[in-house]
């Protein structure tokens, strides 16, 4: 029973943090698009950024905790033949990290008041979470090797 209530808290807590990954780069790429001289609207966006990755990161805490607890307390994918799809859910895992700690070194680009990129260039980052999760679910789902 124990088993089923950290599933379905990890599953909320993943579904929860993706929405943060999902959006917080979509507020990106309308920061790149902000008018010079538009403070306040920057501002703004800002703020929602800041909130959102604060948010997102709480989130992100207990989803990897939950997964960690399915994975080394409750042994999926651990032991036995058949398990290399959580090698490759765990480096998809990773890259979402990573992608995290970019979207933090992209609003503290902001906040400094730099644009390093196009705001065609946020779109296609955007892509990152939605491209892994194409991958995660289908890997969790069918086990396929």
């Amino acid at each position: 029973m124990a088993y089923l209530w950290v599933k379905a808290l990890h599953i909320i807590f993943v579904i929860s943090w993706f929405a943060g990954l999902f959006y917080l780069p979509r507020i990106y790429v309308n920061l790149a698009m902000v008018p010079a001289g538009s403070e306040a609207e920057r501002a703004r966006l800002l703020l929602m950024a800041r909130k959102l990755y604060r948010f997102m990161t709480v989130l992100m805490v207990p989803a990897v905790g939950f997964g960690l607890a399915l994975w080394l307390g409750f042994g999926i994918g651990l032991h036995g033949p058949g398990n290399g799809w959580m090698h490759a859910k765990l480096s998809f895992v990773l890259v979402l990290l990573g992608f995290h700690h970019a979207c933090k070194l992209e609003l503290r680009a902001f906040e400094r008041g730099e644009i390093r990129h196009s705001h065609v260039w946020y779109r296609w980052f955007n892509e990152v979470p939605t491209l892994a999760m194409f991958v995660i679910v289908p890997l969790v789902v069918a086990k396929p090797f």
